[in-house]
Parts: C-alpha cells; structure tokens; sequence
C-alpha cells in the first residue's frame, strides 16, 4: 500500500508518502509553524508527492490527523485529505494525535504506561494513557493536570508529547517521579502513515476528534429563517 498521511493538528505542517511493502517513507515534509497551516499545506503536499512515480495516482489511501489540536488546523487537514480522497477515488482515515505520539514508544522498555500530553491551556491538558503493551488506560479527554497527576501517582509512566514537560513539573512538583521525552511541536508524520495504514476505514473516519467545544459560538441575532 502507498498512503498519503497529512497533519497539521499542532504546530507542525507535515506530509508524506509512506510505502507498507517496504516499511518506509518515500518521501516527507515538515515545517514547524504555530499559524499559516492553511497556505502551507498544499503546496507542502504537492512538493512532496512530485517525488514519487505516477504521483497522486499511485496512492491506495490518506491518512489525517483528526486531534485533539487546533481547530482551524484540523479543519485544514481534513478537508485537504477529504478533497484528496475523493479526487482520487481511495479511502481517507482519522488518526488520533495522541497516539501517534505514544506509538513509537510502544513495546520499548522503559516505564510500564505512555501519557501523551498536549496543553490545552488553563491548567488543562488533553491526555491519553496507554500501556506499553498498548491497552488504553486513560481514554482521550481534556482534564485538569493535577487529576492527570494524581491519576498517575506513583505509577511507572513515559510522558511524550508537546507538553509532556508540562506534566513532568506537575508531578515532580507532588513529589512524584517524571520520566518525561523532550516537548515536540507535533507527532512524527511517519508514524500517522504507520497508524493510517493499519486503520480500518469502517473505524477510523477522518472526523475531527473535539473533547470540548469551540471558544466562540455562532451568532443567531439577525439570521435568516430557513424554510
């Protein structure tokens, strides 16, 4: 399978061409940006898939991540992947952001959980915990970092993510012991190709992944009735 795997949840404009025959990226951009996702991302993904033989033709599938992250950059992402999607005639698939972050850390050796952590502002975070083994323990949500904590306790935990210092502080800040992964601005794009190729479309729809709803709300005063 050739997969096409977009993200722009976070503070990262990334694309690339992943190959499942030979386990690799074909090839790959990222650009780390807080704001502009929109004007970057397609030429970002035009550049990348010009490298490729028979280019948008050649892929089977796309994968986008669907959050938690910014709301105009999940949109940005969707609605290119969705666009790309249907051009071509192939399957588009939602991957979870926070478990391209725990992915590459499963199976290794150190702790016996993954939180993966992203700011969500006001003393909250979004948070998934898996085990190493990859059995969700923690279900994606927005939650006050002092209940992530103690929720973790004394638990042996590998914190990722582009806050996993966040809750590093946090929990030394209890007294409890933080094994925290340098902050990342967002998840390796390789790894939402990894995930996106296993995904099954029926279970994976790229539908923005909201664990709260949007800081502003649309206006009704004045709005024409619809028949």
């Amino acid at each position: 399978m050739r997969l096409l795997a977009i993200d722009t949840a976070l503070g990262l404009c990334s694309a690339c061409v992943f190959d499942t025959e030979t386990n690799t990226a074909l090839a790959s951009e990222s650009i780390e940006m807080s704001r502009g996702h929109a004007e970057a991302l397609m030429p970002l993904i035009e550049r990348v898939v010009s490298q490729i033989d028979g280019e948008f033709t050649s892929l089977d599938r796309v994968a986008v991540s669907v959050g938690p992250g910014s709301f105009t950059g999940l949109r940005v992402a969707l609605a290119a992947g969705r666009a790309i999607g249907v051009a071509a005639e192939i399957p588009v698939v939602g991957v979870n952001t926070l478990s391209a972050f725990a992915a590459p850390y499963l199976g290794v050796d150190s702790g016996d959980h993954i939180a993966s952590v992203i700011d969500a502002r006001h003393s909250h975070v979004y948070v998934q915990m898996i085990r190493k083994d990859g059995k969700l323990v923690l279900a994606p949500q927005i939650t006050p970092i002092g209940d992530v904590v103690a929720a973790i306790g004394s638990l042996k935990v590998r914190m990722v993510g582009s806050a996993a210092s966040l809750l590093a502080e946090a929990m030394r800040g209890k007294g409890f012991e933080a094994d925290a992964e340098p902050d990342i601005a967002g998840p390796d794009i390789d790894w939402i190709a990894r995930l996106g190729a296993i995904a099954n479309p029926d279970h994976a729809p790229p539908a923005p992944l909201y664990l709260r709803p949007p800081d502003a709300t649309p206006q009704t005063n004045g709005r024409i009735a619809l028949a």
